[in-house]
């Protein structure tokens, strides 16, 4: 059974920084891509940032460009999402999700290609 397990969501402050991180367990993580997804209430679900199998390919939505960063870990089998500067505007329930891929250096953007997703996590940001 495919678990992803993401944690380290809490409340802070406009500006500070916090690590999601998400465990997987039941499949071979190192032939999964892997993407960070949010949703604010009211809004859709849009792609966050995504990693290729390997690490060695990342992406990052606009909103977040140098500002988040995503990792990986395969032998923790774990994916982070380093976020620093956080905004109001990054409130919102963290999910991770898991795609399996074919090559070192693909990754997806769009969540309907991702086929395992965790519970989520919420980042609460106060001004």
């Amino acid at each position: 059974q495919v678990q992803l397990v993401e944690s380290g969501g809490r409340l802070v402050q406009t500006g500070d920084s916090l690590r999601l991180s998400c465990a997987a367990s039941g499949l071979t993580f190192s032939t999964y891509a892997m993407g960070w997804f949010r949703q604010a209430p009211g809004n859709e679900r849009e792609i966050v940032a995504a990693i290729s199998r390997s690490g060695g390919s990342t992406y990052y939505g606009d909103s977040v460009k140098g500002r988040f960063t995503i990792s990986r870990d395969n032998a923790k089998n774990t994916v982070y999402l380093q976020m620093n500067s956080l905004k109001a505007e990054d409130m919102a329930i963290y999910y991770c999700a898991a795609g399996p891929v074919y090559t070192s250096r693909a990754y997806y953007t769009r969540a309907g290609q991702y086929v395992y997703w965790g519970q989520g996590t919420q980042v609460t940001v106060s001004s």
